[in-house]
């Protein structure tokens, strides 16, 4: 072979091979026997759904409010009647203590027959114990009694009574029978544990000095006793 023609033979094998080596590089899959995954179908409801949630529902939401509104009042009813139930325990320990301090309340008409008693009523720390009325005059037979008896707590009390009287005059003085009016006093007294109170209320004329309205009074006289055990 010609030297000349060797080196154009050369030179054009170099050229192809530089262009096999620059050709881009077909990709070839591979083959696989697993099929592939089936492409998941969205729904236009389910798109909507998970795009913009729903709200709670408002029927359930009001459903657990009325149950947390009931326990709330569950528990106020509670504590409620824990507190009465204290309370009433705090009276029944106070009065346990003071089961010795005791009053016996007297009613004693010393008036006579110049007056009528109509009525008459007895208040004890402002609280009605006694009361009786009778126009025809059948109170006056009641010379003494005792109209009330109660424990009482150590300390100070008060005593009222209230009177409607009339004239009991007869002859030349039968003109007081017109004559009505009210009678009241009020007394202030002080009870000692481990001690009964006989409290007397006389009622009495303060004499002829007097003009017939005023002439009745109430006295009260206390007696006290110790109680032994």
């Amino acid at each position: 072979m010609h030297f000349g023609s060797l080196q154009a033979w050369i030179r054009g094998t170099v050229v192809m091979l530089a262009v096999l080596l620059c050709a881009p590089v077909p990709a070839w899959s591979q083959d696989t026997d697993e099929p592939a995954p089936p492409v998941e179908e969205v729904s236009e409801e389910r798109a909507t759904a998970e795009a913009d949630p729903a709200p709670p529902d408002a029927g359930e939401f009001g459903r657990e409010l009325r149950t947390v509104e009931e326990e709330v009042n569950s528990l106020k009813e509670q504590v409620f009647r824990s507190k009465a139930t204290l309370q009433l325990l705090r009276e029944l320990i106070t009065e346990g203590a003071t089961m010795g301090a005791k009053l016996n309340l007297w009613h004693v008409n010393q008036l006579g027959g110049a007056y009528v008693m109509e009525s008459v009523q007895y208040y004890l720390d402002g609280k009605s114990v006694f009361s009786k009325a009778d126009p025809t005059g059948s109170l006056n037979d009641i010379r003494e009694v005792k109209v009330h008896e109660q424990s009482l707590p150590p300390g100070k009390h008060n005593v009222q009574v209230q009177m409607v009287l009339r004239g009991g005059g007869f002859g030349l003085f039968s003109y007081l029978k017109a004559y009505q009016f009210r009678v009241q006093s009020s007394y202030n007294f002080s009870i000692e544990d481990g001690t009964r109170t006989n409290l007397r209320a006389l009622i009495m004329s303060r004499g002829m000095l007097k003009s017939f309205e005023k002439r009745p009074d109430v006295k009260f006289e206390p007696r006290v006793e110790y109680v032994r055990e």
